[in-house]
């Protein structure tokens, strides 16, 4: 029997399905290629910075001179220029702004093959080090509202070349998603909608992946998607730039456990991690946190058309399959 859980973030109603997941090949693991010639030396290399001489290296993370963590521009953004965001109406329809704004790549391990679920913990930390110093400086910029960290691994989750990768994408506009989020803090009556959930989900443990004095795992009660994931920290701070540095380590690490814990059971898939931050100029209340969504299934007709998520994995029954893999003192 299927039913309806209610997102308190966003405010949408999702499907939970378990039955759908006996429908043959229900689960896809990644399929298509990323790159369309293989052969092309990877820019993202160590010794290849050449390749893209045009754009620069912003910052670089590692010890002994060694990068681990390496921050550059954009060779394709999405966003960019400094205009300021004026509206133009060019008809009664017809809305437009300059795309304005910063997009950057964070190249996370001069390894291509790694991914984050092989990071070390102190290498994980340098990630999220990174995220916070180039946060921290689009939050004193002009123009610039929000920015969102992104991981896209895989084809099926948008990615288009394999060496791992970060792209953080700075907007001088509040994206409908968080405007969403933002109205689900307001609508909640009490405490933060995060910390709520936090404490519920370990008061009954039943959805909680992995959790430790500074941060939870969960696969939330309203997943829209199998195996989705939350991270959340403790620590109730509405922008990651400001968190602490043991929150971000210890948000570093709980990321590389629930990876390696989806690839030992789904194998190699396809997965996107979003890092979402308040705006920078926030008006109301609000909670850092990531949303982890392994890409095993994908959207039908219904979910287009109606905005409802089907999640054919009861997140109760994802939570015990993970969990299996989680070490018991991580």
């Amino acid at each position: 029997m299927s039913e309806l859980r209610l997102d308190p973030l966003t405010g949408r109603w999702v499907v939970v399905a378990g039955e759908r997941a006996r429908r043959p090949s229900a689960f896809v693991t990644r399929s298509l290629p990323v790159e369309n010639d293989p052969s092309r030396p990877c820019p993202f290399c160590p010794g290849h910075e050449e390749l893209d001489s045009e754009i620069p290296t912003l910052e670089t993370y590692g010890p002994g001179g060694q990068w681990q963590v390496r921050v550059v521009g954009n060779r394709y953004p999405a966003f960019g220029g400094t205009e300021p965001m004026v509206v133009n109406h060019l008809g009664p329809v017809f809305t437009q702004a300059p795309g304005s704004g910063l997009h950057e790549i964070l190249i996370l391990t001069p390894d291509h093959d790694q991914t984050w679920a092989d990071l070390s913990e102190e290498h994980a930390a340098s990630v999220m080090e990174a995220l916070r110093d180039r946060m921290a400086e689009y939050a004193v910029t002009s123009g610039l509202r929000y920015s969102q960290a992104v991981v896209n691994c895989g084809r099926e989750a948008g990615a288009s070349l394999n060496h791992p990768h970060a792209q953080l994408l700075s907007t001088p506009f509040v994206p409908a998603e968080a405007s969403s989020e933002l109205a689900g803090f307001a609508r909640f009556q009490g405490n933060c909608l995060i910390c709520a959930t936090m404490e519920a989900e370990e008061q009954e443990q039943i959805r909680v992946l992995y959790a430790d004095r500074r941060v939870i795992a969960i696969n939330p009660f309203w997943s829209g998607t199998p195996y989705e994931m939350m991270i959340m920290p403790r620590g109730h701070v509405p922008h990651l730039h400001r968190a602490d540095d043991e929150d971000l380590a210890a948000m570093g690490r709980s990321i590389q456990l629930a990876l390696a814990a989806v690839r030992e059971r789904l194998g190699d898939v396809a997965y996107n991690i979003v890092f979402h931050s308040a705006p920078y100029r926030l008006n109301g209340d609000y909670h850092w946190h990531v949303h982890l969504m392994p890409k095993v299934t994908t959207k039908g007709g219904f979910e287009l058309g109606s905005g409802v998520f089907i999640n054919v994995v009861p997140p109760e029954v994802a939570t015990e399959e993970l969990r299996a893999f989680v070490p018991a003192h991580a």
